[in-house]
């Protein structure tokens, strides 16, 4: 007895083919996106240099010190009056040997003297010799997620803070009734703005954007998984798509397969059947290398 395909059948086999061949496309190629999305280099991440300055260190003290932190975690200390800087961490210890990390040298120093030179102004006139205050001043200069940096200041004794500067647009903020007289010693005057913005926004912009070249794969590494988008790796290197060869393909697989019978079709789809792979097999010699 003569057996005529049953044309729906012939359909559904098609539509597995066509699942088969897209599906093992994807696996080769791999979706564009994958590749081109990226973080940046900075991304999120703040560079912050404390100081603190002794108007009457002790004999054999420094008369100011300096910690260096990136992302909150300490990586250097200086003494205003040395000539090396020390590396502290493994975070130092990867950049030490760069040019930036000599070039902190002269301008952490400045920074220092001009702090010094700036006490006999701005110590609050109640303030007893029995009683010493010591200056604290922090820079920082932080890397936002659209890779925009912006630079500010914040200032204080005795480690309580009291007023900030915001070194883009030259807003003073007065957070503790101590800052009130220091921002009327320092807001009209242009030689300690522009002093302060231009460490916080050229020089501490500068060593951050160096410094993250080295840090970047070791703070990705020790940060927490709330500290920002994770990082897209791709799985597999981009092949260019050819549209053209998925209908190709089809065409030339419906024309040269053979037609089979209703049992040989429920056979090859049955779980565990030897020629379940075949059609994967089939489809991939026809497509060959891409």
């Amino acid at each position: 007895m003569d057996w005529k395909p049953d044309p729906g059948a012939r359909l559904g086999f098609v539509a597995l083919v066509l699942l088969v061949a897209l599906r093992f496309c994807t696996a080769r190629g791999g979706p564009p996106c994958a590749v081109s999305q990226r973080r940046t280099l900075c991304n999120a991440h703040s560079l912050c240099y404390n100081f603190t300055v002794y108007p009457h260190p002790s004999p054999g003290e420094p008369w100011c010190v300096v910690q260096g932190q990136v992302d909150g975690n300490v990586f250097l200390s200086y003494h205003c009056g040395g000539t090396k800087i020390q590396s502290t961490s493994p975070l130092g210890e990867e950049v030490k040997t760069t040019n930036t990390w000599e070039t902190q040298t002269e301008t952490l120093r400045d920074i220092g003297n001009f702090l010094k030179g700036q006490l006999p102004d701005i110590i609050p006139e109640k303030h007893t010799a029995r009683d010493p205050l010591t200056l604290q001043g922090r820079m920082t200069c932080r890397c936002e997620e659209d890779g925009h940096i912006s630079g500010s200041w914040q200032f204080g004794f005795n480690g309580e803070m009291c007023l900030r500067f915001d070194s883009e647009n030259g807003h003073w903020t007065i957070d503790h009734s101590r800052g009130r007289q220091i921002k009327e010693k320092w807001e009209n005057d242009r030689a300690v703005t522009d002093f302060f913005k231009k460490v916080s926004m050229g020089d501490c912009r500068a060593w951050l954007q160096d410094f993250m070249v080295c840090w970047e794969k070791m703070l990705k590494t020790s940060a927490s998984p709330t500290t920002g988008p994770p990082t897209v790796q791709p799985m597999a290197p981009p092949i260019k798509s050819k549209p053209w060869i998925l209908p190709v393909v089809l065409t030339s697989f419906i024309i040269t397969f053979p037609r089979l019978s209703p049992f040989q079709e429920q056979v090859m789809l049955l779980p565990g059947s030897p020629n379940r792979c075949s059609v994967g097999l089939r489809t991939q010699s026809l497509l060959g290398p891409l």
